[in-house]
């Protein structure tokens, strides 16, 4: 072989990676350069572990900052991962190459570097190599270009087609496209052969030659559009260079670079050393450090390191894994996965699916079925033409949920590693694929699962959102939806600096928020948190700055938005057997000045205060009823409900909503809540403001639909005053009707028109037939109702005396 092998791939291509294992073969290098940083170096050796499972990633990160991280992904289809196991098989040494993550981490736009002689219109264009090659061969998809002349070959026979537009074409010095010089077409002409990896081009047994087409591609773009408008490029491949030059020194003839193709016409440019190193002068560093992290198909995409934005990892992991027979196999993939979804997919779906893909590739030109095709396939014989199901495939396949593994070895912030020791012994792995998790907390294993999930939550570290599920908030049940993202190995980095273990850190971060807390209610949240992540050294520390804010804020909304939370924590004290004493003491006398300062709050609100107050209203309403009554709170709570309904100066909309809160307590009678209404929706009352009353009493998610429905005297308060609203006024007052009214369930709306219709509180006989509303009527039917006993015997299996008793 030459010195060195330059080796030009695509990242993230399993076409590349197939030809770089047969060139390697080859030429035997005796060390092998990667596009990678060189702090990876010492991590190498790690990828032979038995336990290192791609796809996985180099992460880099700032010591001193460990929100400024990047990474380096690696699938099992990438050529620097099959470069990296290729070496370490074969006893080669191995070395990453690129621009150091101490520069790369420390550059940010207005540090970038702007080497000399790089020209300003340059700069301005950004140009993508694929996509320039692609047009010139005359394809509108780069995507589907390259898969035709690389990701689909030596997988079955390709046509034979000497003048196909899938000859691998160049770009000449003056733009006009030509085939790759040096290489006669004729020879590219015939069948790939099965199983052959190094055969980039069909019918082409030479491992070198796509790396020398694609390097002669590269350099005549690079002629014609310089070097892509990347700045940041030109200082990379200085030192690709500077460390290539070294490896050539102590190797010799022996090395072999895999990097980018667009940089391939860079690393055989001929510079001097000091030309190279003037170019990385000055260059800012940080101090970093770096590990092996588990990463996803999903997160591929990601434009970071090598994330070469691929739009399908798990279509290219199944070619890198199935060079032979791709489609059938990939169609059999997709037909389980049906199946397992309970859709009816044959063997004949399988072999049709099959061959329409392949009919559709020679239509098309294409020297085997792509994506494209199994797709448009799919759809029509496994889908009957729907995209609904296609969206599972996508998801499941195309894209597909692979979370990677790494070694203990790996180096990690020992908070990392506590978390790791939790994740196991709570039997809790992370898991790229979402999924619920259903906790008892009565079950101390499920408790500390809880806590944990809790405690990682309040240092940012976001794996486990809280659920809607069979138990509401604050009782022995807890509901969590799970999803571990690559990127939260950096949340855990920069949490790391709170603590070296998962207690410790959140302890130390709610004691800090507590001290810089400015808002009550952020005080009150953090006790709430503190409570449920179990975490007693730091309870201390944020109730004494909860009784500090509690007692300096005298603003009557901030304590009624602060006092749920707090009533909630009482609750969650309970279930875990907390002692909050010293919580509940501030959150009676948090209570008792809500009740003295509320009244007055509420007088003179606009539309927009008046609206937010009634929420704090409802907030505090119902906390409540979750405090332990030793001072008769909730006695007091009902004075200043009865204050508020009766008070003229309150707006209208927290006067209806404290009557409705009293009739739903049973502390307000039904005579007295329609003599309430009958006041609000006097004639003598302003239409927008009795409107405002109505969304207050019967609007929102309080039933107030079911109330009306059930008394007919209610709604014909409503529907009288109604009708008598100014035509004048009655357009200021529509929209406010509007949004109360369209809250409610299409079946209540439905059936208080009907009321209407028939004229509620009528009364009487009963109403006629095409007019009456079932169940509503004003007598007993008991035909109808006897009706149901044959049906009820047959379900209990009873006899008929004793179905009469259990009907009497």
């Amino acid at each position: 072989m030459t010195s060195p092998l330059l080796l030009g791939v695509r990242h993230h291509g399993p076409g590349s990676a197939r030809a770089v294992r047969a060139a390697l073969e080859a030429a035997r290098p005796a060390a092998v350069l990667i596009e990678g940083p060189p702090e990876g170096d010492a991590l190498l050796t790690l990828a032979a572990d038995a336990q290192m499972r791609p796809p996985v990633a180099l992460l880099a990160h700032a010591v001193d900052d460990p929100g400024r991280a990047a990474f380096w992904p690696l699938a099992e289809f990438s050529p620097e991962w099959v470069a990296i196991r290729w070496a370490l098989d074969h006893g080669a040494a191995v070395r990453f190459i690129d621009l150091p993550a101490a520069h790369s981490l420390a550059l940010t736009e207005e540090t970038d570097p702007e080497p000399e002689g790089a020209d300003d219109e340059a700069r301005d264009v950004r140009v993508d190599p694929i996509g320039v090659l692609a047009q010139t061969a005359g394809y509108d998809d780069p995507e589907r270009w390259w898969e035709d002349v690389v990701e689909l070959r030596g997988s079955n026979p390709a046509p034979s087609t000497a003048a196909s537009p899938r000859t691998l074409s160049g770009v000449s010095s003056d733009g006009s496209s030509s085939a790759v010089p040096g290489r006669p077409t004729a020879a590219r002409s015939g069948p790939a052969r099965p199983g052959d990896p190094g055969a980039e081009v069909a019918g082409d047994p030479d491992p070198f030659a796509p790396f020398l087409a694609l390097g002669e591609a590269m350099a005549a773009l690079r002629e014609t559009y310089g070097h892509g408008g990347h700045d940041r490029d030109l200082v990379r491949e200085a030192h690709m260079r500077l460390r290539l030059r070294a490896a050539v020194k102590e190797f010799g003839d022996g090395v072999a670079v895999v990097c980018g193709a667009w940089h391939v016409p860079a690393l055989e440019a001929r510079t001097t050393v000091a030309a190279d190193k003037a170019l990385l002068k000055g260059l800012p560093r940080v101090k970093t450090e770096m590990t092996w992290v588990p990463w996803t198909h999903r997160r591929l995409a990601r434009r970071s390191g090598y994330g070469a934005g691929i739009d399908s990892p798990g279509w290219y992991a199944h070619l890198f894994g199935a060079p032979e027979r791709p489609v059938e196999r990939w169609m059999t993939k997709v037909a389980g996965l049906f199946r397992d979804e309970d859709r009816m997919v044959s063997s004949a779906h399988v072999i049709e699916a099959v061959r329409l893909a392949e009919t559709l590739a020679a239509m098309r030109g294409r020297p085997l079925a792509g994506l494209t095709e199994t797709v448009d396939a799919i759809r029509a014989v496994m889908c009957d033409g729907s995209d609904v199901p296609l969206g599972l495939v996508r998801d499941r396949l195309v894209i597909g949920d692979v979370l990677g593994e790494v070694p203990d070895a790996a180096p990690a912030v020992p908070l990392q590693r506590d978390l790791t020791r939790q994740q196991r012994s709570l039997r809790l792995k992370p898991e790229a694929l979402e999924r619920e998790l259903e906790l008892d907390l009565r079950k101390e294993t499920d408790a500390a699962k809880s806590r944990l999930l809790h405690r990682l939550r309040l240092l940012a570290v976001g794996w486990g959102e809280p659920v809607g599920g069979r138990g509401s908030t604050g009782t022995f049940r807890e509901s969590w939806r799970l999803r571990w993202e690559p990127e939260l190995f950096v949340k855990v980095a920069e949490a790391g600096v709170w603590g070296t273990t998962v207690i410790s850190a959140a302890t130390a971060k709610a004691q800090s928020q507590a001290v810089s807390a400015t808002a009550l209610g952020q005080v009150t949240g953090l006790a709430e948190q503190c409570l449920l992540a179990e975490l007693p050294e730091a309870l201390p520390v944020v109730m004494r700055a909860l009784a500090d804010r509690a007692a300096l804020d005298a603003d009557v909304s901030h304590l009624a938005q602060a006092f749920p939370a707090l009533a909630r924590s009482l609750r969650y004290g309970d279930v875990r057997a907390t002692d909050t004493a010293a919580l509940a003491e501030v959150a009676v006398g948090l209570a008792e000045r809500i009740c003295v300062g509320l009244p007055p709050a509420c007088v003179g609100l606009d539309a927009d205060g008046a609206a937010e107050m009634r929420g704090h209203l409802d907030g505090v309403h119902s906390a409540v009823g979750l405090l332990p009554d030793p001072e008769g709170v909730a006695e007091r709570w009902r004075s200043v409900l009865h204050k508020l309904a009766g008070r003229d100066s309150v707006p209208g909309v927290i006067r209806g909503r404290a009557a409705r809160l009293l009739l739903d307590e049973g502390w307000l009678g039904e005579e007295e809540a329609a003599r309430l209404m009958a006041l609000a929706l006097s004639p003598g009352a302003e239409p927008s403001d009795a409107a405002a009353w109505i969304e207050g009493f019967v609007g929102g998610a309080s039933g107030g639909g079911l109330l009306l429905v059930h008394d007919e005297r209610l709604l014909g308060l409503v529907d009288s005053w109604l009708t008598g609203v100014p035509a004048g006024a009655f357009t200021d007052v529509l929209p406010l009707l509007r949004r109360t009214f369209s809250a409610y369930e299409p079946g209540v709306r439905r059936t208080l028109g009907e009321l209407v219709r028939r004229g509620p509180g009528a009364g009487g006989g009963a109403a006629p037939a095409d007019t009456a509303v079932p169940g509503f009527g004003p007598d007993l039917d008991t035909a109808r109702a006897d009706a149901v006993l044959p049906v009820l015997r047959l379900l209990l299996g009873i006899d008929d005396n004793d179905l009469t008793g259990v009907a009497r």
